[in-house]
């Protein structure tokens, strides 16, 4: 069973600590949601997971293997990571945007061989960008953009997948769309780990709550019992009252 784990990460600049004795272990089948306010450390976490920073003290491993020894290729192959505002500065399509997440076994050249078709063509799908395929990505909109970055991450199935702010430029309905795949892609036998800024969507579709503030860990644990008004307060220094079950739940401030 793929897992990663954390032991006592932490990141410094300076005399500041970005990320502080962080530890986790998170498995396959686990929808992770990582909030916290500005600043917390957040996306620091994610890249440091994802084995693009390697810390300035502890440890991150991929089912026992030291996850910054992994050669590159086996480890893309592996895990994908999509960072907060990502951006694409080459007119190329929206099809060969999506299939550059099958860089690890895609030719560097030439026509996409017909034997990935049918999954780049899912993954448009389930992005709802199908009529955009042959579009130049550098003439989509904002949350398009986002929506083909979310299918380039998907399309080659990895076992991890880290997201950072996922549905932060997504309109209401493509926001919801893509918070249902990303627990129904963790819930198929995948590790999903994402920053969500929005607590109504991370209560609703999460598995697992980790929150952070100041790069220290505040609460970790099943978002059921651990996403509280208690924790919300800890945590962003806000009221708040959580009401509802399931994809019902609802994240209101006082």
């Amino acid at each position: 069973m793929t897992t990663l784990t954390a032991q006592s990460v932490t990141v410094r600049r300076g005399a500041r600590a970005i990320l502080d004795h962080i530890r986790l272990t998170a498995a396959v089948g686990e929808f992770v949601a990582v909030i916290g306010p500005n600043g917390a450390g957040k996306s620091t976490l994610l890249a440091v997971l994802a084995g693009l920073l390697e810390p300035t003290e502890g440890r991150v491993d991929l089912d026992g293997e030291d996850l910054y020894r992994i050669p590159s290729k086996r480890l893309a192959s592996r895990r994908a990571y999509l960072p907060q505002n990502p951006r694409c500065e080459w007119p190329i399509s929206v099809e060969r945007l999506v299939a550059l997440g099958l860089t690890p076994i895609l030719p560097a050249i030439g026509r996409l061989p017909a034997a990935h078709a049918r999954r780049i063509e899912e993954a448009l799908r389930l992005c709802d960008l199908s009529d955009r395929k042959l579009q130049a990505v550098t003439t989509l909109s904002g949350g398009e953009l986002e929506r083909a970055m979310l299918a380039r991450a998907l399309v080659g199935q990895p076992e991890i997948l880290i997201v950072d702010e996922p549905v932060a430029g997504l309109d209401p309905r493509h926001a919801l769309d893509a918070m249902r795949r990303l627990a129904a892609y963790a819930a198929s036998g995948r590790l999903v780990i994402a920053a969500i800024h929005d607590l109504t969507l991370a209560a609703r579709y999460a598995s697992r709550i980790i929150a952070l503030a100041s790069g220290r860990a505040m609460g970790d644990g099943p978002t059921g019992t651990t996403l509280t008004a208690a924790l919300v307060k800890e945590t962003f220094g806000v009221e708040a009252c959580i009401s509802g079950e399931a994809e019902r739940r609802y994240v209101d401030y006082r």
